[in-house]
């Protein structure tokens, strides 16, 4: 069978294969899945590739696949590494952060103000794929990313450099790096003013590095000559197509839950009531990814976080059993009860996600009296619950997981409303 579109997502856990037909004209259209385990640990991810086109050709029953396109989004390389660095953490840090997330980077450490040794050490033990330096308004606060990169372009740590600071500093830094190995870019301040984020031009390049990185996958370069167009990072692709959806749908949340992490990405300007009393801005496109909270790669911690006691009752197993059956736990579930297990680590993850993500309202005190203010994500403009990831669209309690989700606030959350459509 011929299709015009083949899109492949190489995930940690699950390389999932999509095919489409009919691109171009008046009435496009999905014509079927396959999935198979990702490859990373067997030496190349294109051994999973194939076994997810051929578990395609089968459920659409059909001799073969040819196609006329491949496109491609990928995790499989751990993702991106990065250390973002700025002048004071609510501000300049916190929109570095920001620009680094919806790229779909992994976070390991963030700093404001002048680095420490201490730093210094920990970002030569992360070994960063690249590093973001911002500090200071337009005009404003130079020293401390001057200070910074200084330190870090005599740090010998082999990563890119995105300076997006105080646009007074951008020749001091390309001074600065003229002599090390540091790739350098210059983009626009994310913080160019006070309550100001300016984050899509360093989302861009973060991409554009990923892309590099990305390549360093078992098998990846051969998916990477294969494809047509760039392989874009699952979460920005994720990010990419939450904020296209937007503009036809309205205001919504999407849930992805995987193997190793769990992301949620939110679109949304909030309401207008909300943002009289936001306390810092927000941007209208976020993600928040948790690194702790997987269905697979990182399972136990979900597990400890439900409790043993509690999975034993929902399954029916005594302790032996349980032990035994995350011992052998899957990528992919087969039976009933791998099912339930994965539906209750869904939940949770999922659940601790969207608070996490999620704004709160909370009472200050001053002279003056009490007075109402919220501070983080507004989410109670939207309408709508986009759920992706293996497990919010393959398993047979979905639907009811995500109204659950919904309902898990305890009343100061600026949660979406119960009635989305999801």
């Amino acid at each position: 069978m011929k299709v015009d579109i083949l899109v492949a997502e190489i995930g940690s856990t699950t390389t999932v294969i999509n095919g489409f037909v009919g691109i171009g004209s008046s009435c496009p259209k999905f014509i079927g899945q396959g999935q198979a385990p990702t490859t990373v640990l067997e030496g190349d991810v294109n051994i999973g590739l194939k076994n997810a086109i051929e578990n395609m050709r089968k459920n659409i029953n059909t001799d073969e696949i040819t196609y006329d396109k491949l496109f491609a989004t990928s995790s499989a390389a751990g993702g991106l590494k990065m250390t973002v660095h700025g002048l004071v953490y609510d501000m300049t840090a916190r929109a570095a952060k920001e620009a680094a997330l919806g790229a779909g980077a992994n976070i390991h450490m963030v700093t404001a103000g002048k680095l420490r040794r201490t730093d210094l050490k920990k970002i030569k033990e992360i070994k960063p794929n690249i590093i973001l330096i911002a500090g200071g308004v337009d005009y404003g606060e130079r020293d401390t990313a001057i200070y910074n990169a200084e330190l870090i372009a005599d740090l010998g740590v082999d990563a890119p450099v995105i300076y997006a600071g105080n646009i007074e500093n951008q020749e001091e830094i390309k001074l600065i790096f003229e002599e090390t190995n540091n790739k350098l870019y210059i983009v626009e301040n994310v913080y160019p003013k006070i309550d100001e984020l300016n984050i899509e031009p360093t989302r861009k390049v973060i991409q554009d590095v990923f892309e590099e990185h990305i390549t360093h996958a078992p098998g990846m370069k051969k998916v990477h000559e294969m494809v047509n167009g760039s392989i874009v990072p699952t979460p920005g692709a994720v990010m990419l197509s939450s904020k296209l959806l937007y503009e036809s749908i309205g205001d919504l949340v999407t849930f992805d839950v995987g193997g190793a992490t769990t992301d949620v990405h939110s679109v949304t300007e909030g309401s207008e009531e909300v943002n009289r009393i936001l306390i810092s801005p927000e941007p209208k496109a976020k993600r928040t990814v948790e690194g702790d909270l997987g269905v697979y790669v990182n399972m136990r911690n979900i597990v400890e976080l439900i409790g043993k006691e509690n999975i034993m009752s929902s399954l029916g197993m005594d302790g032996e059993s349980l032990d035994e059956f995350l011992d052998n736990h899957k990528p992919i579930p087969e039976t009933n009860q791998e099912k339930d297990f994965v539906e209750l680590l869904t939940k949770e993850a999922a659940k601790i996600s969207l608070k996490r993500h999620s704004g709160i309202f909370r009472d200050l005190y001053s002279s003056s009296g009490k007075k109402k203010v919220a501070e983080g994500k507004d989410l109670t403009n939207v309408k709508y619950i986009v759920g992706t990831g293996g497990a919010l669209t393959r398993l047979p309690n979905r639907l009811n997981i995500i109204k659950d989700i919904l309902e898990s606030g305890k009343g100061n959350e600026m949660f979406p409303n119960k009635d989305c459509k999801v």
